[in-house]
């Protein structure tokens, strides 16, 4: 055999490897997970981006109606209380695999909003406090925030939703198993049960 054929023939080999590498890779779902998981990462990190945006507009957010509602100590400390729970659950990657770390995540998170919620009624006490400017623009983009985050979590819960249905589903989920990719929690409320009853509306 010459030099020649020799090339030719590994040529040939490594393109024949190469394509029947790329057919079964994409046919056993492999490039697939590793697309959604990016996907869900992506998500999570606008989430995380907007709960950041929010706890970084606390401290001003309660600096301002200190000086209007001093005597409402209580809700001003329980919001800076919220604060810091949320920041002592750190947001790593492994929240993402992790059920109970990502539920005690959740649940930090939610405490801020329930939090912020007490401080709103506060505040509907001091008609100047709603007139002040700094807090209008301090209100106007913590409610744009609440927004945000309400959209991220949607587009995470759509994400989780998508790489959950290709791990668990066949023949990805061989694949699956064999690299140790495993269904990731997604969000659920608390108050599940309290929030399904309908609205009582009184006149």
């Amino acid at each position: 055999m010459s030099q020649g054929d020799f090339f030719r023939i590994r040529k040939s080999f490594l393109i024949g490897f190469t394509g029947l590498t790329l057919f079964f890779t994409n046919a056993c779902g492999y490039n697939t997970i590793q697309v959604q998981d990016e996907q869900v990462k992506a998500a999570w990190s606008e989430v995380i981006n907007m709960y950041q945006r929010r706890a970084d507009l606390i401290p001003n957010l309660v600096n301002t109606v200190k000086g209007y509602a001093a005597q409402e100590k209580e809700v001003l400390i329980e919001v800076t209380r919220a604060r810091a729970s949320v920041g002592s659950v750190q947001a790593t990657p492994e929240v993402l695999n992790n059920p109970e770390l990502f539920a005690k995540f959740n649940q930090a998170q939610g405490q801020m909003t329930s939090a912020l919620s007490r401080l709103m009624v506060v505040v509907e006490k001091y008609p100047d406090l709603k007139s002040d400017k700094s807090f209008i623009g301090l209100q106007a983009q913590l409610e744009g925030t609440e927004n945000r985050i309400a959209v991220a979590r949607n587009r995470y819960i759509t994400s989780v939703q998508e790489y959950n249905i290709t791990v668990r589903t066949f023949p990805n989920v061989i694949t699956a198993k064999i690299f140790g990719y495993d269904i990731k929690p997604n969000f659920s409320v608390e108050n599940e049960k309290e929030i399904s009853k309908p609205p009582q509306v009184q006149f």
